[in-house]
């Protein structure tokens, strides 16, 4: 150990990219042998690009990584895995159609009398599994596994390559509360055994559960580094946006009329590739109210959301939106004759065109609109005006509506599509994880845009991993397992997340 006590140090780092943007500026921390260690900070304050300066994935414009006081230069992440430092991304990065075994000895295949030794693996990767108590079926394609247990394979996968330092990014965006407190139960193991683990996460309440320390990060600037169990979460929240956020809406939640159905979904049927996607899925949603759907990650949510916006079509069932039925149309006519809105899941996928301007990307839904065209051609001072008013609206941060949408954070990435879907003025819509990967204070200001449209009379259909998130936005809630309608609850707001998350894993059920 180094005399500083610090096992890994960032000194002074700054990172200034071609277009003059600077994403971090002279921040230096470290990281101690045998710690958890919380890095939080809102979208765009430069967490991502400090961990792929650590990865090795880009280089510092200045500034120094010192491991154990010797001084690193890490061109790719190979050099940065030499000294033992693994990354879990957000997304995973795994052979689907691979075993287990075959995804985490891929790239760092055992040998013995320079052959090729799958036993020599294997015996290494039961081992593993052993001293941190992780139960993986070895032989199984990681296609068929759970959200959760493919974590744990990224993981192991890193544990086998050697890592004794670990960076991982939003670890718990998808898991339920019982997934969230294994994987902490084996984070714990780890840094028992002398290892160090840096911890990227917008959920505050297990930051504060897990982590020894935190750093905050406010506009590429380091705030400092404080011990987990001297601080209090709205302590941090504070820190990270400069003002206090309440997780809490019922204050702003107007009373709104319900009588009138909005959307009817009967008898929903799908079938993918000979298997069951959704059984016999029924519900309707009234005007003025947002039913939140729920459930671990494969459980049907994604199939109902294509069936509904018309990426697939349905084996049995109809759907409407006040009287006009979505089956049979083009995306086009679902959102122009059904008024449905869309906010999907990835946005930089689906959602956005990135080298398209902020501009380009706030009207691409409605570009053929009579306010926005003159003699059958685009009225680009009209359209400027529109974007202009949502990006105040929206407090969209962007140099201006001209510059590239990639060249925004991806907090306003997202504040760009809700503004989008938002101003299409729809009946109905589809939220699908609409704050996933932003900052607290972003995800506030997108709660709020959902609220006001609900107050406004519109159904909005909310798909969220965040059960915090479900439970405080939802005016009923409904749980998905095995393609089906587990549960619907009425009143969400009393529901304690464990309690939620044992009918998502099929344990309770209505």
């Amino acid at each position: 150990m180094h005399p500083s006590g610090l096992l890994l140090e960032l000194k002074n780092i700054t990172k200034v990219y071609d277009n003059g943007v600077v994403a971090n500026r002279n921040i230096a921390m470290g990281f101690r042998r045998g710690e958890i260690h919380a890095i939080v900070g809102e979208n765009g304050a430069g967490k991502t690009t400090l961990m792929n300066i650590l990865f090795g994935l880009i280089q510092p414009t200045t500034g120094s990584i010192l491991f154990e006081g010797k001084e690193q230069r890490f061109s790719s992440p190979s050099d940065s895995s030499g000294i033992g430092i693994g990354m879990v991304h957000q997304h995973f990065m795994l052979v689907p159609s691979f075993t287990v075994f075959e995804n985490i000895s891929l790239g760092c295949e055992e040998t013995r009398f320079g052959f090729l030794s799958e036993q020599k693996g294997r015996k290494r990767a039961q081992e593993l599994c052993e001293r941190y108590n992780f139960d993986l079926p070895l032989d199984t394609p990681v296609s068929s596994l759970g959200v959760g247990v493919k974590q744990k394979v990224e993981i192991l996968k890193l544990l086998y390559k050697g890592a004794t330092i670990l960076i991982l990014d939003e670890p718990t965006a998808v898991l339920t509360p019982q997934e969230t407190d294994q994987l902490f139960s084996r984070l714990k193991d780890f840094r028992e055994q002398g290892n160090t683990i840096i911890f990227i996460s917008h959920k505050l309440r297990e930051v504060k559960e897990i982590s020894d320390r935190i750093t905050v990060i406010r506009r590429g600037e380091s705030l400092g580094t404080l011990d987990t169990a001297s601080v209090s979460v709205e302590d941090v929240s504070e820190m990270m946006i400069g003002r206090k956020v309440e997780y809490e809406y019922s204050g702003i939640k107007q009373d709104v009329s319900r009588a009138e159905s909005c959307v009817e979904v009967k008898n929903l049927s799908l079938s993918v590739e000979g298997v069951k996607r959704l059984k016999d899925i029924s519900f309707m949603i009234h005007a003025g109210e947002i039913l939140g759907v729920v459930g671990v990650e494969g459980n049907g949510q994604t199939e109902l959301v294509e069936v509904l916006f018309g990426y697939k079509k349905p084996g049995t069932g109809t759907m409407t939106v006040k009287g006009v039925s979505l089956g049979e149309k083009s995306i086009k006519k679902i959102r122009k004759n059904a008024k449905t809105a869309y906010i999907p899941e990835d946005r930089m996928r689906q959602g956005i065109a990135g080298r398209a301007t902020v501009a380009e990307n706030l009207i691409s839904s409605y570009y053929d609109r009579p306010s926005l065209n003159k003699f059958f051609m685009m009225d680009w001072k009209a359209a400027g005006k529109t974007c202009n008013d949502l990006v105040r609206q929206f407090s969209i941060v962007c140099q201006s509506i001209d510059s590239p949408l990639y060249s925004l954070s991806g907090g306003n990435i997202q504040k760009v599509v809700v503004a989008r879907e938002a101003h299409a003025d729809p009946d109905f819509l589809i939220a699908e994880q609409p704050t996933r990967g932003v900052d607290i204070g972003s995800a506030n200001a997108i709660h709020k845009i959902l609220i006001g449209l609900r107050n406004s009379g519109k159904a909005i259909l909310l798909f969220s991993a965040d059960l915090g998130e479900a439970l405080a936005m939802s005016d009923r809630l409904m749980v998905m397992y095995s393609g089906e309608i587990a549960a619907v609850f009425d009143n969400p707001a009393g529901m304690s997340e464990q309690e939620l998350g044992l009918y998502m894993l099929g344990i309770k059920r209505q």
